[in-house]
């Protein structure tokens, strides 16, 4: 049995394992059971009652979090000459095409978001085996096959996150950082599972958001009360 570290004690004893708490108690008990050197992330992790093997109940959605997610994150886009001005006025890390869509073959993948248009699809579509496992695919329903490019670099880096359920039928979110004050944390996360809560399939019976969990980069996690979210 592993040994249980001191610190590891000391969060788990602030938290009560056997009750679930609503957005703005745990936000508050994240941050003081977090006790990272760096500034840890702040995660979600919810458990739905939906059959991702049915095409009806596939829960999937971009979301922009009012407080972003703490992180700057690297943005390329792929396109022709003439919107990469367009690109790089916006704020996009990288711009081009045939020498990413080269690099990429070769292996190269950091970058967090990829966003194209729809009139180079044709080439980009063959990096679907790499891109499609790192969840960097581009893909008109997360709005990062667009014509209009500016807009999307301007949505990912004022912190639009794009989500999808697992083959568990969970879904898995980054939504800020220890360092947010814990209001700001909880706003984030009710932005996030409400508009998980307005894409419930019609198909899906039974509860739908079974769990909801919210921990932060190593720390323990703490049960959110689903009945606070309606």
């Amino acid at each position: 049995m592993a040994k249980i570290s001191k610190k590891r004690k000391q969060a788990l004893a602030k938290v009560d394992q056997s009750k679930a708490y609503n957005l703005a108690d745990a936000s508050k008990i994240v941050k003081e059971i977090t006790n990272t050197k760096f500034d840890a992330s702040v995660d979600l992790s919810i458990r739905l009652g939906v059959d991702p093997r049915k095409a009806n109940q596939m829960v999937r959605g971009v979301v922009t979090l009012p407080h972003g997610t703490g992180k700057t994150k690297k943005v390329l886009v792929l396109c022709t000459p003439d919107k990469e001005a367009e690109a790089k006025d916006a704020g996009a890390d990288y711009v081009g095409l045939d020498e990413y869509i080269q690099k990429i073959e070769q292996g190269w993948t950091d970058i967090d978001v990829v966003i194209t248009m729809p009139s180079v699809m044709g080439k980009v579509g063959k990096l679907g085996k790499i891109l499609g496992p790192r969840n960097l695919m581009p893909n008109p329903k997360t709005g990062t096959v667009t014509t209009d490019i500016a807009k999307a670099v301007n949505e990912v880096k004022a912190g639009k996150i794009d989500f999808k359920v697992d083959k568990q039928g969970s879904i898995h979110a980054s939504i800020g950082k220890v360092s947010f004050d814990a209001k700001k944390i909880a706003e984030n996360a009710n932005e996030l599972l409400h508009t998980i809560i307005k894409l419930k399939p019609s198909s899906a019976k039974g509860t739908y958001m079974k769990s909801v969990y919210l921990s932060s980069t190593m720390s323990p996690s703490v049960q959110i009360d689903t009945k606070t979210l309606s």
